[in-house]
């Protein structure tokens, strides 16, 4: 990587010196922006035929399944923390 920025570096001094020299120069002609005109014209037209959409309600008699629930002993885990320097009797469950 330095070795190319050392022959980078290198070739810009030789640019450099052979300008300075008149061994080289730079010949460069101005250059102009196009020429553009807009005349008249219209923007687009559009016919569009759409279909009509109704929103509403109705009262409809449907079945609907219940749900029941009993309850029911079951094991469950449990966690217990005890922080230091406070008594054993607070935990949390």
């Amino acid at each position: 990587m330095r070795a190319l920025l050392a022959l980078v570096g290198i070739a810009a001094v030789v640019v450099a010196i052979m300008v300075a020299l008149g061994l080289l120069s730079f010949k460069a002609t101005p250059g102009s922006l196009p020429q553009v005109s807009v005349n008249g014209g219209s923007a687009p037209s559009v016919d569009a035929n759409m279909a009509t959409v109704s929103v509403g309600t109705v009262n409809k008699t449907i079945e609907v399944p219940t749900v029941t629930t009993t309850e029911k002993t079951i094991t469950v885990p449990t966690v217990s923390m005890s922080k230091p320097g406070e008594p054993a009797g607070n935990t949390a469950q």
